[in-house]
């Protein structure tokens, strides 16, 4: 008989081709564990009955998937795509709303905020009045958002993206625009569309005003620019349409390509005194649009003022039109921020450099700008060296990280939404538009695995800025702004519902000033892995690294709120007493391998071995088998004990760390926190958080268990097979355009504050070493 046929005995008893370990099937043997007064699992840990009813868990508020309908009011988390400048994002849902937009920075207020009340947060959408299906994708190798309506009628198309310069072209000519820019079309047949524009500035708490202004022609018969010349393409032939005794419409044909266009006949101006932005606060912005023609006349389009708008809570004017497009004919519209006139004493070249901001709205331009910034985004992409599995998926990842990046200073967000809920109608609804101390290892690693060494640079520039101020008593906060604020005092707004009716909706962030011991060790674990494949760093890096490790090791025994940022009493977590081991170890190296003065390299020797030696004594459970969440808590399991052997803690074979691992694999009414396949951090059901409420499966650590497993499969093929089968049903929970929220509920849909940069670093970093367990093997 073929060798290929022959089965091995080890093979063959396992019955379960891969997709369970033997604990987990010995495990579904075992009756469910009770609860504490009288609570009981039913079905699984994400509904529970009390005394024989049975909770409502907004199972009547789940919105359907499968289309872009908004049954409620609200589109599904997953149901958005995400388009960008280094500066801010726009949500944009696949029904063609923008629901999401701060401006001008991530961390600005929001103009448009549906997603979080459906009725005074604002939106941009442009739709078709009919059709049957919708697609969407982003344009290959770019951030640049298509979203397709088809139907038997016709066939319409959405292109949206923001301005990004071309690398290396002359800013003072050509710099950056921070516009959202729509450009409508269609490909086949006619189509009716529908374009609603309903700013609400400032959180929406501020008044705006709206006026729809009209171009006036000159003598000519072509409309002025700002510089009073014509515009480019104003030499050519004009088509007037006159409706009530108003020029509309100006028709030019574009001499490079005679292509008939009209640049804006009406633009919307809207205006606010009090925008919530610090430096700016009275804000214009406007509202101007350019349609191409095609074979046929310019479609007609009219900027209507909706000055209901007020009725629902938004205060001021919306715009709104109707118009119809036929094959080939396009509009393309473009919401900005109004640049300022120049100051009467402005020198020439002042004043050139500033009408750079606001050029002539031509074909050509618009072409340009889409030129520039898709060129942008091929040159970046091209300089990944990544060449694995699953690459489409991991270059969408880097994608995603390069948007959350705010380009002056290299900042990564941890994710660009806020108020977004953990659980639908739920309390845990945070603003994630910050940066985490904690990130940091996490997020040079992920850069530097993929080859964007620049990135990874300039975000160590700005981890480097923080160590360079330092808190009165030496410590860093675990969170600061994009700008590197320190002080994010959280409010909330009480006059929005939350996304499905979850409140409160949370601005800031209250736990800026928490201690989290752990921050430490991620920091110094970036520093030393940017060492090692980035830059060497420098002699004054070094005194921050040794003055931090001194807080570490004066410090590491404090209890304190750790990475989950528990609201309820400190504890010794376990996760956080790895994080400063792995600090003071780092700095070991660090030392070592530079040879940097170290004076206290005994005590730090000692102190090392000292938090080992407490991790392994009173934080794993003999009788469980299993290391805890904390000293205090010595029955419960925690999921970040999964970051051990990322870390080099300990051996992925180590045998305290496998039947942690067979542990948290179990269900959680078994004693795990695996369900279909979905890490959840911790059993909420049991523990205090202080925050209370329900919450989905952490999607981040979903992605840690398949890496511990993968690490462990260099040594046994099962748990390679098992970790393999995990990170190809995590991928499922990516959305349509391949990006991931924070959580994932147990029906499916994503929650959470979306997308989240530390689910997409674990993804990189587990798809990097699963597939290269895969390549040893």
């Amino acid at each position: 008989m073929s060798d290929i046929y022959k089965v091995n005995q080890e093979e063959h008893e396992d019955k379960s081709f891969g997709f369970q370990l033997d604990t987990e099937i010995e495990a579904e043997r075992i009756p469910a564990r009770e609860l504490p007064d009288g609570v009981r699992y039913v079905a699984d840990m994400r509904r529970q009955s009390h005394a024989g009813s049975v909770h409502s868990t907004g199972s009547d508020r789940l919105e359907d998937t499968r289309c872009n309908i908004r049954t409620r009011g609200y589109l599904p988390i997953e149901n958005y795509g995400i388009i960008g400048n280094l500066r801010t994002v726009c949500l944009v849902g696949t029904d063609g709303s923008i629901d999401f937009f701060c401006y001008p920075k991530f961390d600005s207020p929001s103009i448009f905020a549906r997603i979080l009340d459906k009725d005074k947060g604002g939106h941009f959408s442009v739709y078709p009045t009919k059709h049957t299906s919708n697609k969407q994708q982003y344009l290959p190798n770019s951030n640049i958002l298509t979203t397709r309506f088809m139907s038997d009628e016709g066939v319409s198309e959405i292109v949206d993206y923001m301005h990004i310069p071309e690398k290396g072209q002359r800013l003072s000519s050509k710099p950056l625009l921070p516009w959202v820019i729509r450009t409508v079309k269609v490909i086949r047949g006619t189509v009716d569309f529908e374009m609603q524009c309903y700013p609400a500035f400032n959180y929406g708490l501020s008044k705006h005003t709206a006026v729809v202004e009209k171009k006036k022609e000159n003598a000519q018969g072509a409309h002025p620019t700002q510089q009073g010349g014509t515009a480019p393409g104003g030499q050519g032939n004009a088509y007037d349409a006159i409706v009530d005794g108003t020029l509309l419409r100006t028709t030019r044909i574009y001499d490079e390509d005679d292509t008939l266009y009209q640049s804006s006949p009406q633009r919307v101006i809207f205006d606010v005194e009090d925008s919530g932005i610090p430096d700016r606060p009275h804000l214009t912005m406007d509202l101007r649009f350019l349609t191409k023609c095609g074979d046929f006349e310019c479609p007609y389009i009219n900027l209507r003022l909706d000055k209901d708008a007020t009725e629902l809570g938004i205060k001021g004017p919306g715009i709104v039109s109707a118009f119809t497009l036929q094959e080939g004919q396009e509009v393309t519209f473009i919401f900005r921020e109004v640049p300022p006139p120049p100051k009467p004493d402005a020198s020439y070249r002042e004043k050139i450099m500033l009408s750079a901001y606001d050029p002539p709205l031509t074909v050509s331009l618009m072409d340009a700008i889409f030129r520039q910034t898709a060129k942008y985004w091929h040159s970046w992409i091209s300089m990944s060296t990544y060449k694995g599995r699953w690459r489409e998926h991991v270059l969408r990842s880097a994608f995603t990280l390069k948007l959350l990046t705010y380009e002056p200073t290299g900042a990564v967000v941890a994710a660009p939404t806020f108020g977004l809920p953990e659980a639908i109608g739920g309390p845990r609804n945070w603003d994630y538009r910050y940066v985490w101390v904690r990130d940091a290892s996490f997020t040079i690693y992920a850069f530097l695995r993929l080859g964007f060494t620049e990135e990874a640079s300039h975000y160590m520039k700005f981890i480097s800025d923080r160590c360079n101020d330092l808190n009165e008593d030496g410590s860093l906060n675990i969170m600061y702004s994009i700008d590197g604020v320190k002080r994010l005092e959280e409010y909330e707004l009480e006059h929005w519902e939350g996304y499905r009716s979850s409140r409160p909706v949370r601005v800031g962030n209250g736990a800026y000033d928490h201690l989290q011991l752990d921050i430490y060790g991620e920091l110094m674990d970036g520093i030393y892995l940017y060492n090692k494949y980035g830059e060497p760093i420098g002699y004054d890096m070094w005194l921050a690294v040794r003055k931090l490790t001194n807080y570490v090791v004066n410090h590491w025994k404090q209890p304190d709120m750790s990475i989950w940022e528990v609201r309820s009493s400190k504890q010794r977590f376990t996760y956080s007493m790895v994080m400063c081991w792995v600090a003071v170890d780092r700095a070991l190296r660090l030392s070592e391998k530079r040879m940097f003065p170290c004076s206290d390299r005994d005590l730090w020797l000692k102190t090392r071995d000292e938090i080992y030696e407490t991790i392994q004594a009173h934080c794993f459970n003999q009788e469980l088998q299993m290391y805890t969440q904390s000293i205090e808590t010595q029955d419960a399991v925690d999921a970040s004990c999964l970051i051990m052997p990322l870390v080099f803690f300990c051996s992925p074979t180590d045998p305290r760390l496998l039947s942690t691992i067979r542990r948290i694999l179990l269900p959680p009414e078994k004693g795990g926190l695996v369900t279909n396949d979905l890490v959840f951090r911790y059993n909420f059901l049991t523990i205090d958080d202080g925050v209370g409420g329900e919450e989905g499966a952490f999607s981040m650590c979903t992605f840690w268990l398949v890496e511990a497993l993968a690490r462990a499969g260099k040594y046994d093929k099962k748990l390679l097979l098992r970790a393999s089968i995990m990170f190809e049903r995590m991928l499922a929970y990516s959305n349509h355009v391949g990006l991931f929220s924070e959580e994932v509920a147990r029906s499916g849909e994503l929650l959470g504050n979306f997308p989240q940069a530390f689910t997409h670093i674990a993804f990189i970093s587990s798809a990097y070493n699963l597939n290269r367990t895969i390549d040893d093997r």
